[in-house]
């Protein structure tokens, strides 16, 4: 089956959105070109924005990876680029699980509304057959005199990109829904459908069942029981088996000594075969 953006009927939603500053139960301020939604997101968080806003941008011209120097390529009118505001009611040590609660939501609103099924890599990443196809980045800002606390979301997915954008590195490690399905997808209902598993998945991790979300994260993780390379923070390139997450979200790797490594951030890839126990 193939298809275009030619080929999408008019979203009625994403024009509704834009129209009445609203999704949903979420405030929403869009823009048709910014530098990153998260940068706005996060100065709004600190000016008195209500929990529950939504950011959103047809493109954006400085779009920001998890890691330093990483950006997110983001062409108008074929993905959603958007920042959710929170203030959840978590202690700040649980705000880390944040991440892989929304990689969860993000593959549960795809799993449900497209003909896609994702996989995770952690802590951030979503991919279908091999390839990157949406990006997580969690940051926290300390709301000015208020003695509180926001957490922005912020997403990346490529929707409707066609296959033939990608070019160069990208082509081999990128993809779009519609590069994989051939199916064109409209954004407004997606992007409904993704704040509706968010709102489930943060009011769970409130309820402490963030058991029960790592069990579904680890039913999709990309990466279970492979060999992997990791570079601690010595700058020496660790390699073994990749154990998953633990129970505050942190990954373990085991190395061909035996030893366990936790893993707080850094970029985990798939290794080259070798001998391990």
């Amino acid at each position: 089956m193939s298809g275009s953006i030619e080929d999408i009927v008019p979203d009625d939603l994403w024009q509704t959105m834009i129209l009445t500053s609203e999704l949903g139960r979420h405030p929403v301020q869009f823009f048709d070109c910014t530098g990153s939604t998260n940068d706005l997101a996060l100065i709004l968080s600190n000016t008195g924005a209500p929990d529950g806003t939504l950011v959103v941008a047809d493109s954006q011209s400085a779009g920001r990876g998890r890691l330093a120097g990483r950006a997110w390529h983001s062409p108008p009118g074929t993905g959603l680029y958007f920042s959710l505001i929170l203030r959840p009611h978590l202690a700040p040590a649980d705000f880390p699980k944040l991440t892989l609660a929304a990689g969860l939501a993000l593959c549960k609103a795809l799993e449900s509304h497209t003909h896609c099924l994702p996989g995770l890599k952690w802590p951030n990443d979503l991919f279908l057959h091999g390839k990157k196809c949406a990006g997580i980045l969690t940051e926290t800002q300390a709301v000015a005199g208020a003695g509180q606390t926001a957490v922005v979301i912020g997403i990346g997915l490529n929707v409707n990109t066609p296959a033939e954008a990608f070019v160069g590195e990208m082509r081999a490690k990128a993809t779009s829904l519609l590069a994989e399905t051939g199916i064109p997808y409209d954004r407004g209902p997606l992007l409904a459908a993704i704040l509706a598993e968010l709102d489930l998945v943060v009011a769970r991790l409130e309820q402490a069942d963030f058991p029960g979300i790592l069990a579904e994260w680890r039913q999709r993780d990309t990466h279970a029981g492979q060999l992997v390379s990791w570079v601690n923070t010595q700058g020496r390139v660790v390699t073994g088996i990749f154990l998953g997450p633990d129970e505050e979200g942190f990954l373990h790797i085991r190395d061909g000594q035996g030893q366990i490594h936790s893993v707080i951030s850094g970029d985990i890839s798939l290794a080259q075969e070798v001998n391990l126990p």
